[in-house]
């Protein structure tokens, strides 16, 4: 396997590619820092800046930035705590009522009102807007203002996850039925307000008014497409931040080197192999379970990335508290050699990010040995995605980048998710368990930890008998920082909200 890898190319624990060599050994000086932003940089380009419309990770990540919710997430728990909102407190089970923070006001100025938070929640839940965030509202039934500070949510049925579901950003009430604004021009109440922005580079600038203190310095968020690229940027001191951004393997080129830092945590997330369970052969539950055992995690694990991702048994990490005890998926090729010799190739999609198409490349070569032939195909992620939606696909490399609330399951795995087929979600694995449509609804009515733990605990169950999907790894969250940055950490998702506190 070690002799493979390096055929393909691989960057290899104590080494790295030739090429990727020359270009660090060519950078041997450091700008001398400068009263400037700070800039992160990221691997794709943005998609849409404006939060009602918002679901790729970078996008999410830049929008929490400039705007901001009722609620926020824990940076090490992810449990909801105030942000916007001052407190809450349930008058019963369906009735939910929230204090906001007295003197908060959105960018432009404008004072914000319980108004506001209706207008947002009622625009959400608007078929006509058509925001993909109106599973998260569908079931409240009324927002009700009280002025001046209180309002009242009321539930049409039961919801366990409102209080996640109410970090969404709350937007002006005569701004939460415009058009689209993708360049993300919409006033917030986040710590940065946008001065500008296209799809290769988002400047941010200290917002005066919002729900956080004012940071000191703007922030510039650029794509650069090119791994090296981005390292080179970081080793000239050009760049401040690389967040999940340098693959594993070159961390060590790069830490210590020109005042540069790696800082890395546990991460929430799961990368898992998206398999098509409506196109033979992927259809049969023995040649899914044959890829699992077909593919040596711990090997890509350990030396692709570097040590930095735990092996997956389920979706959910070990220390979320909705994961739970799950029988590993051994690699055992032998098994699986005799399911899958004989079956038809298969085309494996991926993203052009180049550490994705390396770990594409190492599974593909992995099923090989196993019997059947796989070929990668990298596409740009939108497109990606759009084939993913038409079930234009046998296999995939995907992630969830942000395992906050559980019941986004239902997002990706309710029967009634099938994109193209009338319900909300993106279930592209096109599972329709009615088993596991009852469970996620149950789990998701029901404010009881405990309740909710154990319908997980059975579609974890079924999930590991069925395989609709193969969990690969949980990677760490990793952040290449340079000196002026070093008080930048990510939160358990992956955030960047640290960089509001920055020096």
């Amino acid at each position: 396997m070690k002799t493979a890898l390096r055929f393909l190319g691989f960057p290899m624990p104590g080494g790295l590619p030739a090429l990727a060599a020359l270009l660090f050994c060519a950078c041997q000086s450091q700008t001398a820092p400068e009263e400037r932003d700070y800039e992160v940089v990221i691997p794709q380009e943005l998609s849409t800046l404006d939060p009602r419309f918002s679901t790729r990770g970078f996008d999410i990540k830049v929008t929490r930035l400039v705007h901001a919710g009722l609620v926020g997430l824990d940076e090490n728990t992810l449990a909801p705590i105030p942000l916007v909102a001052k407190s809450w407190t349930y008058r019963d089970e369906r009735t939910l009522d929230v204090e906001l923070r007295s003197g908060l006001r959105f960018h432009s100025g404008a004072a914000l009102g319980p108004a506001d938070v209706c207008a947002t929640i009622d625009a959400l839940k608007d078929d006509a807007l058509g925001s993909p965030h109106r599973a998260v509202v569908r079931a409240i039934g009324s927002c009700v203002p009280r002025p001046p500070l209180a309002l009242s949510i009321v539930l049409s049925e039961p919801r366990a996850t409102l209080l996640t579901d109410l970090e969404v950003p709350i937007l002006r009430r005569d701004q939460v039925s415009v058009s689209p604004r993708p360049l993300g021009d919409l006033d917030g109440l986040g710590p940065y307000r946008i001065v500008h922005s296209t799809p290769s580079e988002a400047v941010l600038a200290p917002a005066e008014t919002s729900a956080f203190a004012k940071p000191n310095r703007g922030v510039v968020v650029r794509t650069v497409r090119d791994e090296n690229a981005r390292a080179l940027r970081l080793l000239a001191g050009r760049a401040d931040v690389a967040p999940n951004a340098i693959s594993p393997a070159l961390l060590p080129a790069l830490e210590g080197r020109n005042q540069l830092a790696v800082q890395a945590r546990a991460g929430a997330n799961v990368t898992y192999l998206l398999l098509q369970n409506d196109r033979a052969p992927l259809d049969r539950t023995q040649v899914r379970y044959a890829l699992a055992q077909a593919i040596d995690r711990e090997k890509i694990v350990k030396t692709l990335m570097a040590n930095r991702a735990q092996v997956a048994h389920w979706i959910f990490p070990a220390q979320h508290w909705a994961s739970v005890a799950s029988e590993p998926l051994n690699y055992d090729p032998d098994a699986a050699r005799k399911v899958l010799s004989g079956v038809r190739p298969l085309k494996l999609l991926t993203s052009t990010d180049r550490a994705r198409i390396t770990v594409a490349r190492a599974i593909a070569q992995m099923l090989g040995d196993a019997g059947v032939q796989v070929q990668v195909v990298s596409l740009d992620f939108g497109v990606l995605l759009a084939r993913l939606d038409t079930g234009d696909f046998d296999m995939a490399t995907l992630q969830m980048p942000e395992l906050t609330e559980p019941h986004l399951l239902s997002w990706f795995f309710h029967p009634k998710g099938v994109p193209g087929e009338g319900g909300i979600g993106k279930n592209r694995a096109r599972w329709r368990h009615p088993q596991a449509g009852e469970w996620l609804d149950r789990a998701g009515e029901n404010r009881d930890i405990g309740v909710r733990r154990l319908f997980y605990g059975k579609l974890a169950a079924l999930m590991q008998r069925e395989l609709p999907v193969i969990p690969l790894w949980h990677e760490d969250q990793v952040a290449v920082v340079s000196d002026r940055a070093r008080g930048f950490t990510l939160s358990a998702e992956g955030r960047w909200l640290s960089l509001a506190s920055l020096p």
